[in-house]
């Protein structure tokens, strides 16, 4: 039995700027799973993701400081069969990052396994990040799987484009909406994206229409992404 699945990628700057304005966007696109990047991470993170969680409609999975600012929601219809945080080898002067990532349930025996990302700032830490993103979502064990996240390079860059090349890239596969993602006053290129395995289908994907752009240019630099999939 296949089961429709929303997922939404968001970077929300440490909800630095509106944080019920991010609230209300997750709240529009009404989605089963939200891959966030740029949580907080330090001082009280803990009680900043869970109000974000709780405004929002939604439950945490996992994430956080342990994930270098990676977090994952869900709504109440996922069941979390397991989750993990992840971290990266740390470069000397670069921020550390890491992965959030899970395996949810949806009704009794469909599985998903999903992947929040925030990739480096400089090129060679993002490639080596990237394939040990692949390496992660292949040790999983799930033959469905989504990564999500802020890619923080174009869609035809050396990163992306390997990402792209093993999974299938959401926006290419089924645009809707929006392309561009960053920066959200003025967006011009795509940075954010939602990629799947061959065994998910992708019905729609891009920067979602359902909230109020006034929202959407308070709530963070970026533009969310909403992809709606068949698994």
């Amino acid at each position: 039995m296949s089961v429709t699945v929303r997922v939404l990628s968001y970077n929300v700057r440490s909800l630095r700027d509106d944080r019920h304005a991010v609230a209300r966007v997750i709240r529009a696109t009404a989605p089963d799973v939200v891959c966030l990047q740029e949580v907080p991470r330090f001082f009280r993170w803990r009680k900043h993701a869970a109000r974000l969680a709780r405004e929002s409609g939604l439950v945490t999975v996992t994430g956080g400081a342990p994930s270098c600012g990676t977090m994952i929601l869900s709504g109440l219809r996922v069941a979390v069969e397991r989750a993990e945080d992840i971290t990266f080898p740390l470069t000397r002067g670069a921020h550390r990052r890491g992965l959030a990532t899970a395996v949810l349930r949806f009704g009794r025996d469909t599985r998903l396994a999903v992947i929040s990302c925030h990739l480096s700032l400089l090129n060679a830490e993002r490639r080596a990040q990237g394939e040990l993103l692949l390496r992660r979502l292949a040790a999983m064990g799930v033959p469905a799987g989504v990564v999500a996240g802020d890619i923080n390079e174009p869609a035809g860059g050396p990163t992306f484009r390997r990402l792209a090349g093993t999974l299938k890239d959401g926006w290419e596969r089924a645009p809707a909406g929006g392309e561009f993602t960053y920066p959200a006053g003025a967006a011009r290129r795509r940075i954010d994206a939602v990629l799947c395995t061959e065994p998910v289908s992708v019905r729609s994907c891009g920067v979602p229409t359902e909230p109020a752009a006034g929202d959407l240019v308070r709530a963070s630099d970026h533009l969310p992404v909403l992809a709606e999939l068949t698994v």
